[in-house]
């Protein structure tokens, strides 16, 4: 069955879902048509063969349009949500799903009232090297991690129209947080204690530009999210200790390795200082080449499609949805908390 779709917002992202949709999910999803505020996003959508709705109640009141994808300025994502559910429409949001967690939680009550899916556009969790960091937890292959920094880094410094704004959600928590606290929110189910946050506005003054968090969770891992655009050396993207070793990945193209423990037994304090170029050291001395082992990174090759896979799925009751709303709930109330940090410079308790 081929199951139809209307996209609210037809920018960048309203346009990458319609091209994926097309590519990659034609036998079982089909875009029918959008509506967009901005009259050259309208004309784009009839130039690619698609219903240009004139308002939103058009696309809304069509019967066959069983799901949409919200793909507007944040701001906007409750209230279409909202309206979307009433008529009876299962709903895709982009994130950040709201402007913080009570919004969100207006949303999921009319979704309960209504029966029908809620769910946000997490796509990051089928990243490959957000996949590879995964399997390497979850494997144990290095043991437990207890201490992952995952960075996104550019250049480009200025945010450029919403994403600069206050008032439509702009700003990096929002834009690249929430997908890396996503991931490792993901990874690790235990709930997050505290967090610390540094905000920064160094080219755009309404919102954050750049920032650096540290999430500590029940279980004892401790992570470290950081977002740069004003980075011209960049370090690895994910760089990952383990009891029994670390795993490094350094860019988008997943280059990287893990270099496992292999001897763990006790090599003793040798009474001879050792000269390295950071000068004399016992402690920080080199590891015996021989009590050490490279690896491979595993080679996982998820795909972002599986996402829309599942939302069908779970709205034909076959499947769980993969990202549930308790999920997305639990990462906007640390987002607040992340904000809080920030304001106030201060660590704060969580407890979600």
């Amino acid at each position: 069955m081929i199951h139809k779709i209307g996209i609210v917002g037809y920018g960048g992202m309203g346009s990458y879902h319609c091209s994926g949709i097309r590519e990659k999910l034609s036998d079982c999803l089909e875009v029918k048509g959008v509506y967009d505020v901005r009259e050259e996003r309208q004309q784009a959508a009839l130039d690619d063969g698609l219903i240009a709705y004139g308002n939103l109640e058009s696309l809304l009141n069509d019967p066959e349009i069983e799901f949409v994808t919200i793909a507007t300025p944040n701001n906007f994502h409750k209230p279409i949500a909202i309206e979307a559910l009433r008529h009876g429409k299962n709903v895709i949001c982009e994130k950040p799903v709201t402007m913080g967690s009570a919004e969100l939680k207006e949303i999921l009550a009319v979704a309960e009232e209504t029966g029908k899916l809620f769910t946000v556009h997490q796509n990051r969790r089928w990243d490959r090297d957000y996949r590879i960091v995964k399997e390497i937890a979850d494997s144990g292959i290095i043991g437990k991690p207890y201490m992952i920094e995952s960075r996104v880094q550019g250049s480009k410094r200025v945010l450029q129209e919403w994403r600069g704004r206050k008032e439509n959600g702009g700003g990096m928590v929002y834009d690249w947080g929430i997908h890396i606290l996503d991931q490792v929110m993901w990874m690790d189910k235990s709930p997050v204690r505290e967090v610390y946050c540094d905000l920064f506005s160094i080219f755009t003054k309404e919102v954050d530009d750049n920032f650096k968090a540290v999430i500590k969770f029940e279980s004892g891992l401790n992570v470290l999210l950081q977002v740069d655009t004003n980075c011209f050396i960049n370090e690895p993207r994910w760089h990952v200790l383990c009891e029994d070793g670390t795993a490094v990945i350094y860019d988008w193209s997943c280059s990287g390795k893990i270099v496992k423990l292999k001897d763990d037994k006790d090599l003793g304090w040798d009474s001879v200082i050792v000269y390295t170029e950071a000068g004399p050291t016992r402690t920080m001395a080199p590891r015996p080449r021989e009590t050490t082992e490279e690896l491979p990174l595993p080679d996982v090759r998820p795909d972002w499609s599986d996402f829309y896979k599942n939302v069908i799925a779970a709205a034909e009751g076959r499947e769980e949805l993969i990202v549930k709303p308790a999920e997305v709930l639990r990462v906007m109330n640390v987002i607040d908390k992340l904000f809080e940090s920030g304001a106030t410079g201060k660590s704060v308790s969580v407890g979600v």
